[in-house]
């Protein structure tokens, strides 16, 4: 995976990330401190696409750059098609399974999470990048987290545990690993 790739998917990465924070950021949080993540996730997402713009940039003047098709081969082959395909299967099937059992509407965030956070963990090996592993074992626990909380009288926090901690990990990793990668390139 060259560096652009790597870009990439920290600026998907952080905009599902700023989604998890802006759908879930509600009752019981205050209202103060819910806005308040809301635009800090927001921030930090506008912040990876300015990251991503820069390194796309460098990446031009570079020279000897990858051609782009073979790049889109190496991070979109046939591993991650099928990575890809079986989350959308567990996602979409998962929510209709968890609705036939009458699980409460707030287990789909705890659902999503850990779906999303095993596609990372399945990822690691195919990309050959196992970092992503990282905040694949965190969401997969936070989600795991949620579903429980979904069986109890804390149910009212399962959005914040599986949905907005889940974006903070997210938001946190492309923040971070976006800004050494340009500050790397920065002479």
């Amino acid at each position: 995976m060259n560096d652009m790739q790597r870009m990439t998917g920290l600026l998907v990465g952080a905009v599902f990330g700023a989604v998890f924070v802006v759908v879930n950021a509600q009752s019981p949080l205050n209202p103060v401190a819910a806005i308040l993540l809301k635009v800090a996730a927001c921030l930090a997402a506008v912040g990876v696409l300015a990251m991503w713009f820069v390194s796309a940039r460098s990446e031009r003047s570079a020279e000897g750059a990858q051609p782009a098709e073979e790049a889109r081969r190496n991070m979109f082959g046939r591993g991650y098609l099928v990575v890809v395909a079986a989350e959308a299967i567990l996602l979409f099937g998962g929510i209709r399974v968890l609705a036939i059992w009458g699980r409460p509407e707030e287990a789909n965030v705890a659902w999503v999470a850990l779906v999303v956070g095993v596609h990372f963990i399945a990822l690691a090996p195919i990309w050959k990048e196992w970092g992503i592993a990282v905040p694949g074992v965190v969401l997969t626990v936070l989600g795991a987290a949620g579903l429980v909380l979904a069986s109890t009288t804390a149910i009212a926090w399962v959005p914040f545990v599986s949905g907005v901690l889940s974006g903070i990990v997210l938001l946190t990793g492309s923040v971070v690993l976006g800004w050494r990668a340009v500050t790397a390139r920065t002479p």
